[in-house]
């Protein structure tokens, strides 16, 4: 059943390219009996000339077969045309029936591309992407802006300098030791030791 289904629809698929295939054949022949005509003509036309003063009778039968071939030519030219027309206008028809099953066939495979694919599937998706990139360049901004340790404050720093200074000073006193104010007093001259005169 199925197999004369296809065997049907590739005898319908094939029908231009036979009717095509026949034309031309037939166009063929014609054409080679157009030549055949014509030499006949010009064959008759070299009797009428080489008898028209020497043998009229035979000169004019050569001009009647001439006029009959003529006629037959006039008539096979034009059949060749209406052929020519003919398998132009089938190659055309078939031409344009393939254009159309090509395109149906593009716009089942663009349907199947899209699928369920709308502008506003497109517009949210474009959306979704959009704001991920944004979150990632906040994300790059805060990874490379941000410093890993808080600030460094100055001032601490020259209050800590000052402390250090101090405990070095106060461990060079202490290292110096420490004289009593009685005992420096004691050991500076007195002022008649001074101006006392030797014996």
């Amino acid at each position: 059943m199925w197999s004369w289904f296809s065997g049907a629809a590739a005898q319908r698929k094939d029908a231009p390219k036979d009717a095509i295939l026949g034309l031309r054949s037939h166009l063929d022949m014609l054409q080679k009996r157009e030549k055949h005509l014509q030499n006949q003509i010009d064959e008759q036309q070299a009797i009428a000339r080489k008898n028209a003063n020497t043998n009229k009778n035979a000169a004019k039968a050569a001009l009647r077969r001439k006029k009959t071939h003529e006629h037959a030519l006039e008539q096979t030219v034009a059949q060749i045309g209406t052929l020519e027309q003919q398998i132009n206008s089938i190659e055309s028809a078939n031409i344009n029936r393939e254009t159309l099953a090509a395109m149906e066939k593009a716009g089942q495979a663009m349907k199947q591309i899209h699928g369920k694919l709308t502008p506003e599937k497109v517009d949210e998706t474009m959306e979704r992407l959009r704001d991920q990139n944004a979150l990632s360049e906040e994300i790059v901004t805060a990874i490379t802006g941000a410093s890993i340790t808080d600030p460094i404050d100055d001032v601490e720093l020259d209050e800590e300098l000052e402390e250090l200074q101090q405990e070095q000073l106060d461990e060079a006193m202490i290292k110096t030791g420490t004289v009593p104010v009685s005992d420096a007093v004691h050991k500076m001259p007195t002022p008649a030791a001074t101006n006392a005169e030797p014996l």
